[in-house]
């Protein structure tokens, strides 16, 4: 029953015909050969679904074959979406900048946006190998692990790492008042390898007084979980870090996200201006372990 009558719904929900839905659908991963009949088919190529056209898709994607088709077929590139990047100005920070002509008045990459499109292959690299699950960090811009220690009113553990590490129990509910902290270029990076204290309301709002933090948990059931606090108070949460970006997200997120596909810790130091050079700040050992005092985390 629910099959016969989706497409109905989809198209009073969307006001979107069936091929139009296909057609994002096969922009992201169907055949060249299924988007050049789709597109043939559709009254406006252009169609959006999420704030997003479907050759806004292919570029995201990656699948420029699919771009190109699009164009052919009318698709216009430099058509303003998401967060004011249209197909043609998100394709000048991928990996093929000339993928479309650029028309003169066609805005292109701000010094700022050209600096973080230069900085994700590095941190990517440096980041990209961590596949842990059940970690957590919160990334700080501005402050150092000793403003950090001090914000948390946490205690410097004066220990061997290696040791602390063989003795604790990761099961433990003690073991959560354990949290490390490592200086890095930008900030400082607050991590617990073993679960989720550094992405609590109440360890982002100590840090990211005065400043930003973006913290995320890798949470083995449920996938990654972000949040972002400012000045103090926590402005976003349930967030996908590394995910695709939301039809109202701002500019700069846009573009973090297309940056950062499935790199959620290097999507995390990006989004706090940290210029991580080495995986030790997120899974250890840190410069120092700390211990935070009992309280409630999640007030």
């Amino acid at each position: 029953m629910h099959d016969v009558i989706f497409p109905e719904v989809l198209r009073r929900v969307t006001g979107m015909d069936d091929d139009v839905v296909d057609l994002h659908e096969a922009a992201e991963d169907g055949s060249l050969a299924e988007v050049v009949e789709l597109a043939g088919r559709v009254a406006d190529v252009d169609a959006e679904d999420e704030g997003r056209s479907a050759l806004w898709v292919a570029v995201y994607g990656g699948r420029h074959d699919v771009a190109r088709a699009l164009v052919a077929a009318g698709a216009d590139p430099w058509r303003p979406m998401m967060g004011g990047w249209s197909p043609g100005r998100l394709s000048l920070a991928g990996p093929d900048p000339h993928l479309f002509e650029r028309p003169a008045g066609a805005p292109g990459l701000s010094a700022d946006e050209a600096a973080l499109v230069a900085e994700a292959g590095r941190l990517t690299e440096a980041l990209g190998g961590i596949e842990h699950d059940g970690f957590s960090v919160a990334c700080v811009a501005g402050i150092d692990a000793a403003e950090a220690v001090r914000r948390l009113e946490a205690t410097v553990e004066v220990i061997d790492p290696e040791e602390f590490l063989d003795e604790i129990d990761p099961f433990a509910e003690e073991s959560m008042r354990f949290v490390g902290v490592t200086d890095v270029p930008g900030g400082c990076v607050v991590s617990q390898p073993w679960g989720y204290v550094p992405r609590t309301p109440d360890v982002v709002r100590r840090l990211s007084a005065g400043t930003l933090c973006y913290a995320m948990y890798a949470n083995p059931k449920s996938g990654d979980q972000g949040c972002v606090a400012r000045d103090g108070e926590v402005v976003g949460w349930d967030l996908h870090p590394g995910g695709e970006p939301w039809e109202d997200d701002e500019s700069r997120e846009v573009l973090l996200s297309y940056l950062f596909q499935g790199e959620p810790v290097a999507y995390c130091c990006a989004y706090a201006g940290l210029r991580v050079t080495e995986e030790r700040a997120v899974i250890g050992p840190p410069d120092v372990w700390l211990c935070l005092p009992e309280r409630d985390l999640w007030s």
